[in-house]
Formats: structure tokens, sequence, C-alpha cells
């Protein structure tokens, strides 16, 4: 019986630390970063955690920020998601929240910011009257909703309005954080999110951090600048490595490799929809039909055309994208040049540029040499001025006079043979 009373008071003392572990055990709050340019991959990747998140005894969604824009469409989607959630939401402009990140940083219940960060400069491009009152009315809308300022809001996309004291006609808005706490735009300058949390009353048991997607990583890296412009020369000097190896090999490979990935990472990031690869494939066979067919025409021209466009149409900016056809562009130029400097030869090129010669060590000849008539004499037959014709042995010949005049049937003696030219001067 003392063995039955301690273990029943074991497992009542068990049963007792784990309701008080339960009891304590409140809930987590998660951050959720959006960093970067706002893309398709970045709306992807945080429905896919909200919708695995929203469900686990959340606490509160902590948004952190530090964007300098990107699509509106994709920035209006963030911002219906923060918008609809059912749990305490803090957006975190943790440096800057530019353009797009605008409209997601007003979206949260709650809007922090960071020591030295900004919010503002939210211009559109294009900056037509009609993509501006639609942005213009995105952002009134969720001002108003979470109670902040919507002439301060709006003055940060719209350069026209003027608010005095704070911002100047022609110039747009852009706050710091403290000209944004001491105007409403946000409700606490912090660096942690402990006082956050504290500042609003939130209880919870840990703060757990989301990591980025690996689809929204791909699509950051691919369709970077840079990368966009390396991946884009790549695939045009493996196409010209390959134009210039028989068969197919390392060439063409980098070359599919390069294109597949360039267009891979601005369709994930949603600069571009798939007419812009399908423009870009076209262009590729019409090139491929004008290597099968001889000569240059239609098919080649159209083909680097739509090959270019379609170039240009998978990158988000026209500016960014014409810069980076254009380094492309360059350096596969410089490269050919390079490889038909060093001798190398195209089957394209070789049915555009006739490179056949004759030389004489083959045996070619333009007319047969006349080395045989040097230092002989004949008769002109006609009067030479300086050309005409001479007779040798019986056989007429055209000739060239010295240079003096030589009437008809004068003696001639020849004096140089230079191939099938034949040179004499009056005996």
């Amino acid at each position: 019986m003392k063995k039955l009373r301690i273990w029943a008071f074991v497992i009542l003392a068990f049963i007792l630390m784990n309701g008080v572990i339960f009891a304590e055990n409140e809930g987590d709050v998660y951050v959720i970063p959006i960093k970067g340019d706002i893309t398709r991959a970045s709306y992807n990747f945080l429905r896919d955690s909200l919708d695995k998140i929203v469900n686990n005894s959340t606490k509160a969604i902590i948004f952190e920020i530090d964007t300098y824009g990107g699509l509106i469409s994709e920035a209006e989607k963030i911002k219906n998601l923060i918008i609809g959630l059912e749990v305490p939401t803090i957006t975190f402009v943790n440096n800057k929240a530019e353009s797009a990140g605008v409209l997601i940083s007003i979206a949260g219940e709650k809007l922090v910011m960071a020591e030295s960060s900004t919010i503002g400069s939210a211009e559109t491009s294009p900056d037509t009257e009609k993509v501006l009152s639609m942005w213009r009315s995105f952002l009134r809308d969720v001002a108003q909703l979470r109670g902040r300022n919507p002439q301060i809001v709006e003055a940060m996309a719209d350069k026209d309005i003027h608010i005095e004291g704070l911002s100047k006609r022609g110039k747009l808005l852009n706050l710091t954080s403290r000209e944004a706490l001491e105007y409403g735009i946000c409700d606490l300058i912090s660096n942690d999110y402990d006082e956050i949390l504290s500042h609003f009353n939130i209880s919870y048991t840990s703060i757990v951090e989301v990591e980025e997607s690996l689809e929204l990583k791909a699509a950051k890296f691919l369709s970077g600048s840079f990368i966009s412009t390396l991946l884009l020369t790549l695939g045009f000097v493996g196409l010209v490595v390959e134009l210039f190896t028989p068969g197919f090999g390392i060439g063409g490979t980098i070359s599919i490799i390069s294109f597949g990935l360039f267009f891979a990472g601005n369709i994930l990031a949603g600069n571009s929809q798939w007419t812009s690869l399908a423009v870009f494939v076209t262009g590729l066979i019409l090139l491929v039909i004008e290597a099968i067919i001889p000569g240059f025409g239609l098919p080649g021209i159209s083909g680097i055309i739509l090959v270019v466009l379609g170039a240009i149409l998978a990158m988000g900016s026209v500016t960014q994208a014409l810069m980076s056809v254009s380094v492309a562009i360059i350096i596969t130029t410089l490269i050919t040049l390079l490889l038909i400097k060093r001798g190398s030869k195209s089957p394209i090129f070789d049915k555009i540029i006739l490179d056949t010669q004759h030389k004489e060590e083959e045996g070619y000849v333009s007319a047969k040499p006349k080395d045989e008539y040097l230092g002989k004499e004949g008769i002109a037959v006609t009067e030479l001025r300086p050309s005409g014709i001479i007779e040798i042995d019986g056989r007429r010949l055209d000739a060239l006079s010295s240079g003096n005049f030589i009437q008809k049937n004068t003696r001639v003696k020849v004096i140089k043979v230079e191939g099938s030219k034949i040179i004499v001067r009056r005996i």
C-alpha cells in the first residue's frame, strides 16, 4: 500500500507539472521576412508560410520588411494576405520600406520601425495618371483602414501632393523612423523583438524566425540584374561557340542551361510570363532554319529580332533589359570577331561569305602564261595605242607598247611578259 501511495503521488505530480507547462504554453510568435524585390516568388513564399503557421496556436506574426519595392500587383496580393489574417500582425521596417514596400508596411495592425530606417518614395513605374491614381487609392484605402494619415501616405507616391512643413511640391515624401513616429505613420521605434511584443502586450512562448523558401532564394538570385546579364551573355556566347564547332557540344549545352536559368528566374520572380519564352524559342527555331537553308534572309533577320525581343520581355524593367541585352550583344560580338580572327569557321558563315581561293601552287591560273615569247621578234598587225595585235611565228597575240606609239607593219620585239600580258618595243 505504501508503494501504491508513492506511485499515485508521482503520477499526480507529473499531471500537475504538465498542466502548469501547458498553461504556460501561450503560443509562438512568427517572424516572416519580406526582403529584396517584391516579386511573385515573394507572394508565393508568404502565402505558403502563412498556410503552415496560422493554425499552430500563433500569438502574433511579425513581417520584417527591408525592400526597395517591386511589382505593384504582388504587393497588393501580399497586402490582402496580411489584412485577411485573424491573428495580431506587426509590420517591422528593419532598414527601408520603399515603393511597393510602403503598401505592405501600412497593412499591418501595428507598424514598427527600426532606428535609422526609412519609409516612402513610393512612385509607380510607369508614372502614368491611370497607374498612379490606382496606386494612390490602394495606399489611401489601407491607411484609412489602419487609422494612419492617408494624405501623408499618398504624398509618398505622388510628388504633386504638398504638405506644409513636411513635403515639398515636386518631391516624393520619405520619412525617417522618428518622423514617421511623430506623424503617426508608425507606432514604435525599436530594434528588438521582445521589446516590440512587450510594448503591444503580446505574451508568447517563443519567437520563431521563418526561413525564406528555396523558390524565393532562387528567384532573387537568378533575376538579379548582374546574374541575368551574365546568364544572357553566356547563353549568346555559347550559341556562337556552338555555331563554330561541328556537331552538338559544350557551347550548345552552356547556351541551353544559361537561357533556361535566365527565363526560369525571371518567370519565378514574376517579371515575365511564358509568352516571352515562347517568343524567344520561336526566334531560335528561325535561326536554326536559317542555318539549314543557303543564304541569309527573312528567317535569320526575324530570328534575331525575336530572340532579342524575348530576352527584353523576360525582364521586369525595360531599362535593365536593354542594358543587359546590350552588354550581352557587345561581348558576343567581340568573341565572334575573335573566333573569326583565329581562323574558326562556321557553316552558317560559309553560306553567306564566298571564301574559296584558287591558288597557283594548287594548279589554278587565271590565264595561260606566255613566257615562251620573251625576247622574240614579230610584226605589228595593227597600230599599238598602246594596245594592239602583233604576229609572232604565225600567231596573232594581244600586246602592249612599252610606251611609244607603234605603227602598223612595224617590226617589234617582246621585252617583258607578265602572265598573259605581252609588252613590246619598236625595233
